[in-house]
């Protein structure tokens, strides 16, 4: 699992977990606002991967997936990292 944070747009800053791939574009959930069932398609040039999650994120997101992990995961990388989730 990754996370991305988005470069542009109106959630720009904002923290996903890439769901899927493909060539061009990303679907992106945040747990919240976009779910597991509704992931928000997203220009693949548009995201930056964040590489080198921390384990107790990984921990999270090992556990059965769903958008309340998804949601806890993403607090806990912002709470590690300064609080930087603009939600």
């Amino acid at each position: 699992m990754e996370f991305a944070r988005s470069k542009s747009g109106h959630d720009k800053n904002q923290i996903y977990l890439i769901k899927e791939k493909d060539e061009k574009f990303v679907y992106l959930v945040n747990g919240t606002t976009r779910t597991l069932d509704m992931p928000k398609k997203k220009n693949a040039k548009h995201i930056q991967i964040i590489k080198n999650l921390p384990i107790e994120v990984t921990e999270i997101l090992e556990e059965n997936l769903s958008d309340l992990t998804v949601k806890r995961a993403i607090k806990q990388y912002c709470q590690m990292n300064d609080g930087r989730q603009e939600s």
